[in-house]
């Protein structure tokens, strides 16, 4: 494990520089840079939903999933590390069978609407699509593991999954799409 953070600034970071987990900078707006700091807002936005009243099942589900994000952040700030193993995409397969077991077939587009938790997933995966295309970028000039570009794609499945349990949880259904609601209503 890295060193903790005894102090908060440092100064490094003034000229447009940051330092990757192996001590190389780069710029900040680096493909790795934006790879790590997508997944961290990622995480921040699991940490809005973990903050709401939720089941059980999806709590736990989203604890492990920040773990894992901590994980694969670490990968990709340190050029050559490995931490995410095709079992981390395998638990969220397995995670996504079984959530998904329990819900109606989807006959309709839903819109990413509904309760705190419901549009807090909802954001979680638009984020978590940004942070696989960022990842599906650095891969072109850089390695990254096909284990980590799994893991993000399954995870993006997982909170569509997730949202559609929150918002029965928080309001009994979810929020259909009604295409061209307001220039033919009912």
């Amino acid at each position: 494990m890295g060193h903790r953070l005894s102090k908060i600034y440092t100064r490094t970071g003034d000229k447009g520089t940051t330092g990757l987990g192996d001590g190389t900078r780069v710029e900040k707006d680096h493909l790795r840079v934006e790879a790590f700091g997508t997944v961290d807002e990622l995480n921040s936005h699991i940490g809005a939903i973990v903050a709401q009243k939720l089941p059980e099942k999806v709590r736990e589900t989203l604890d492990g999933v920040q773990h894992d994000l901590f994980d694969l952040g670490g990968e990709v700030c340190i050029p050559g590390h490995k931490a995410i193993m095709a079992s981390y995409t395998q638990r969220l397969e397995d995670t996504l069978d079984e959530l998904n077991a329990d819900l109606p077939a989807l006959k309709e587009f839903i819109l990413p609407a509904g309760g705190v938790a419901t549009s807090n997933c909802h954001i979680a995966r638009t984020v978590c699509r940004r942070a696989e295309r960022r990842l599906y970028s650095l891969s072109k000039v850089d390695q990254v593991s096909t284990e980590t570009l799994a893991y993000v794609n399954r995870l993006s499945d997982l909170l569509f999954v997730i949202a559609r349990i929150c918002a029965r949880f928080e309001n009994g259904q979810e929020v259909l799409w009604q295409p061209g609601r307001f220039e033919n209503p009912a």
